[in-house]
């Protein structure tokens, strides 16, 4: 299904976008960015062609001269019909005709240029062909932060989106854990993030007792039972904008070291919250999370990044990482989710998504993160 995105935005503020991008490519040496269907294209034009297509859709910014989103005919229509549409010139193809060629025309033949990472294989390659003497690079290479610095309204949604995580967490929490499967409590999750206004449920990780020792469990038929840790991630699209949060509870009253390592675990999320602010590096805030989990003697057992980027998607940049030297910028946002992962035994890990504000950070998230203990 072709689709565009949702209001608030406007053409300009798609318009702004556009100059930006255009901009940005030109500091970072390029000759423009080709965009194609995803993301990025929905954040730069409020376009969502289907992903089924073979057929070449590519936004095309070349610095200095006006966009042009080269489209096939038959869907040249819903394109015309997107919120950032005004102020694109739309070039479209009809079957039978070689719309790289088309492509070509628009492009320096020497260039180098920034492609979506997402970009098909058969299109790039047909380009190659068509010129020969140009380059690309993925766009999460050459323009990490291009959707990384979110404005106000983006900001709104962000939060709306991690208000409906919330709701959906103090509902779950009321809901039987001990004797259900996993699966069982996943689609609950899924449920209630449909109930509370998402469109797209990415993901509702139950990892119970063992499982909770592997950070991206699938979910399965295990059946919880007493005495289980679990480990609840979760998250999807709401209004075009991502949630993802994570809680970690327990059937019944927890074991001495649950407890120890749950509280380890919370506090190392708060110490990576406290280091947000802006002109940190992003290293920064893996370091002060990773320092109190190894300090403990449990470093080993922290096996991923503290935190990624969040927006149009739930997974993108900035990263939370060791040798990620980029600073924080009032606007970004990302998640703050340090863990521990016994194996063989269980996992605890906790995650709210955080925006960085003038003066430190400001969490989206606001359930508990203390033990909470569930039926």
């Amino acid at each position: 299904m072709t689709g565009t995105a949702p209001a608030p935005f406007t053409a300009d503020d798609y318009r702004a976008r556009r100059e930006r991008a255009a901009r940005t490519a030109a500091e970072a040496g390029l000759a423009g960015l080709l965009v194609a269907p995803g993301p990025d294209l929905v954040w730069l034009t409020g376009y969502a062609p289907t992903a089924e297509t073979e057929r070449l859709t590519l936004l095309v910014l070349v610095p200095g001269r006006d966009p042009v989103l080269v489209v096939p005919a038959l869907e040249a229509p819903d394109a015309a019909k997107a919120a950032g549409a005004p102020g694109l010139t739309l070039r479209d193809w009809t079957d039978g005709k070689d719309p790289y060629a088309a492509t070509a025309a628009l492009l320096d033949a020497s260039g180098r240029f920034g492609i979506s990472d997402n970009a098909w294989a058969m299109h790039l390659l047909a380009l190659q062909r068509a010129l020969p003497a140009t380059s690309y690079a993925s766009l999460t290479d050459a323009l990490p932060m291009l959707r990384a610095v979110k404005d106000t309204a983006e900001l709104e949604l962000l939060a709306a989106a991690g208000a409906a995580a919330d709701a959906t967490f103090e509902e779950i929490r009321k809901v039987p854990f001990g004797g259900r499967h996993e699966s069982d409590v996943a689609a609950d999750l899924a449920d209630l993030l449909r109930r509370f206004g998402h469109s797209q449920v990415d993901f509702t990780i139950v990892a119970s007792g063992p499982n909770g020792a592997n950070p991206h469990h699938e979910v399965g038929d295990r059946v919880i039972e007493r005495g289980d840790m679990v480990v609840l991630d979760f998250g999807g699209l709401k209004d075009g904008y991502g949630s993802d949060t994570s809680r970690t509870v327990h059937v019944g009253e927890p074991a001495d070291e649950e407890r120890r390592v749950h509280d380890l675990v919370r506090a190392a999320q708060e110490a990576g919250f406290r280091a947000v602010r802006p002109g940190a590096a992003c290293q920064e805030v893996d370091r002060a999370a990773r320092a109190v989990i190894a300090d403990a003697g449990y470093g080993e057992y922290f096996i991923h990044r503290t935190g990624h980027g969040i927006g149009v998607t739930t997974h993108e940049p900035p990263y939370m990482i060791e040798g990620e030297e980029q600073p924080l910028v009032p606007g970004m946002c990302f998640s703050v989710e340090p863990g521990v992962y016994l194996p063989g035994r269980f996992g605890v890990r906790i995650e709210d998504i955080v925006t960085v504000t003038e003066d430190g950070g400001r969490r989206l998230n606001d359930t508990t993160r203390e033990m909470v203990i569930v039926d």
